[in-house]
């Protein structure tokens, strides 16, 4: 069956742009949270356990708030794990996907995850 993504634009303080300070995230950024996503994060060998059905498939949501059950997937999240960062169960879920190549990001990227958070005083 086919689907759409509800956003194809990043938002504009996506913490996978560069230029964006996570502190500068808008409706309340917490660090702890944010560092918590990790686990939406593909692992070397692109979350085989997922691609077997074993765990199911966790995403990033964009940070502007929707109603419950209506949350929009973080695009520039998307765009990493569908390329470098080699999401093989994401990559396998968009093959349906109508409009994944409709989405646009916005300036330079980060490479890693670990590229999101804030940086150390």
């Amino acid at each position: 069956m086919t689907w759409k993504l509800k956003r194809v634009r990043q938002c504009a303080k996506c913490p996978w742009k560069v230029s964006t300070d996570p502190h500068e995230i808008p409706h309340g950024y917490c660090e702890t949270k944010h560092r918590e996503l990790v686990g939406t994060i593909a692992n070397e060998v692109g979350n085989l356990s997922t691609v077997y059905g074993r765990i199911p498939l966790r995403v990033m949501a964009c940070h502007e708030h929707h109603p419950d059950g209506q949350e929009a997937h973080c695009v520039g999240w998307l765009m990493n794990q569908l390329g470098r960062g080699n999401n093989i169960a994401l990559r396998l879920a968009v093959l349906d996907c109508v409009n994944v190549g409709n989405v646009v990001l916005e300036g330079a990227q980060h490479e890693r995850f670990e590229d999101t958070l804030p940086k150390s005083t």
